[in-house]
Formats: structure tokens, C-alpha cells, sequence
């Protein structure tokens, strides 16, 4: 499964760095990182974004009971190294049927995670305001992490997004009600510190919402 790299904020067709443009371009958003034609979940898959990503990797880990890595997606090239990540898990949902989580960790303006949120981005915005009270919290590498509830998704999602190791970190849960997880205080690893338990990570198929316009 092969393509072109992408806007990761629109998904159209970008340009590469040439005589007029030393960066990537797209043709609506400008200078940006692209998106990297996104391949099938494999231990070889993980570990390629892994070794490239400038940004954490994050993953539920342990997964939840059943939950199995079903994608990654990057934006990035191999000049500036991953500048955006995306990690899908995939599992029994709180109140009965499939659930599927993706967890973006961007740098600021990529646009990646308002892109799988489905909302106006390229940054989460006013609803990640320091006045208002978290409704969630992970941890991530061991820090307490607050998240919001972003506002002005679709209908079949929940989003949440809040900071940690100085990037943007969303989590996008679908459906809408398995938003239900990030009540739990669920453990996040950054798999760049993980070593060799990246190899024990179980794959599933590849989850559609990486594959999404």
C-alpha cells in the first residue's frame, strides 16, 4: 500500500522542495510537513517511526485488555525527521462494541490532529484555555497530564488535547462514547523510551481513521 505524501491539514497533494521552494508545499496551506503514505500495522512499521519521529510516539502501554496497534502515521521527511505523530489502537469499547483511539503528538501548527478530529484547526484553541478545569488525565512518560475537551467535533468522535513534553498531545476516540476511556487515567509510553518491548506490541488490521480525507 503505497502513495504520495499529503497535507496532513487538508490531505491534498503536495510539492516537493525544488528550484522555487526549499520546503514542502501545499497549494492551500503553504509550507508544511507531509504526511507520509501511511502502511500497514507491523512491529517493522512502528520502529521506522519510531527511529525517524522528533516528537513522542505515544501508545497506550499495556494496552487495555483485547485493545491491538492497528497504525502509524507521520509528517515529516527525512531531512527534518518526524514532526508529527499519529498512533492507532483498537479494542473493546467501555460500553460494548469496537473502539478505536488515535493519539497525535504534533508540534505546534502542524495541523495533523485537527485534521483526524475533524475540526478547524491547525492547534486545539481557545477551548484549552488555563481558566477552565481538565475533564481528563493520563499519564504520559509519568507526568500527570491534563486534557480538555475540545469542542466542535463531529458527532461520531470525542477529542480531547492537552501538552506534554512541551508538544500538543489529542487523543480522538470513536465512537463518540468511547471518549468514556480517557475517564480512566489510561498510561501512556512514549515508544521511543520503550526499547525492545516495541517487538511485543500486537498488531491488528489497519484502522481506517488513519486513511481518512
Amino acid at each position: 500500500m503505497r502513495g504520495e505524501p499529503s497535507c496532513p491539514k487538508c490531505g491534498g497533494r503536495v510539492r516537493a522542495p525544488g528550484l522555487f521552494a526549499d520546503s514542502w508545499q501545499c497549494d492551500v496551506h503553504g509550507t508544511v510537513h507531509p504526511l507520509q503514505p501511511v502502511i500497514p500495522p507491523s512491529v517493522e512499521a512502528l520502529q521506522v517511526v519510531v527511529r525517524r519521529a522528533q516528537v513522542p510516539v505515544w501508545m497506550p502501554w499495556p494496552l487495555p485488555v483485547g485493545w491491538l496497534f492497528t497504525g502509524v502515521a507521520c509528517a515529516g521527511d527525512d531531512r527534518s525527521g518526524g514532526r508529527a505523530t499519529a498512533v492507532a489502537c483498537s479494542g473493546p469499547a467501555p460500553l460494548g462494541g469496537v473502539g478505536e483511539l488515535v493519539l497525535v503528538a504534533e508540534e505546534l501548527g502542524v495541523g495533523l490532529g485537527a485534521r483526524y478530529a475533524g475540526i478547524d484547526g491547525p492547534d486545539p484553541g481557545p477551548s484549552m484555555s488555563a481558566g477552565k478545569a481538565a475533564q481528563a488525565k493520563v499519564l504520559a512518560a509519568g507526568r500527570p497530564t491534563a486534557m480538555w475537551h475540545v469542542p466542535g467535533a463531529p458527532d461520531d468522535r470525542a477529542v480531547f488535547a492537552g501538552e506534554a513534553r512541551g508538544l500538543w498531545l489529542w487523543a480522538i476516540a470513536w465512537p463518540e462514547q468511547s471518549g468514556l476511556l480517557m475517564y480512566d487515567e489510561i498510561v501512556l509510553t512514549d515508544l521511543r523510551d520503550a526499547g525492545a518491548e516495541v517487538d511485543l506490541v500486537p498488531c491488528g488490521a489497519l484502522s481506517p481513521r488513519l486513511l481518512m480525507p
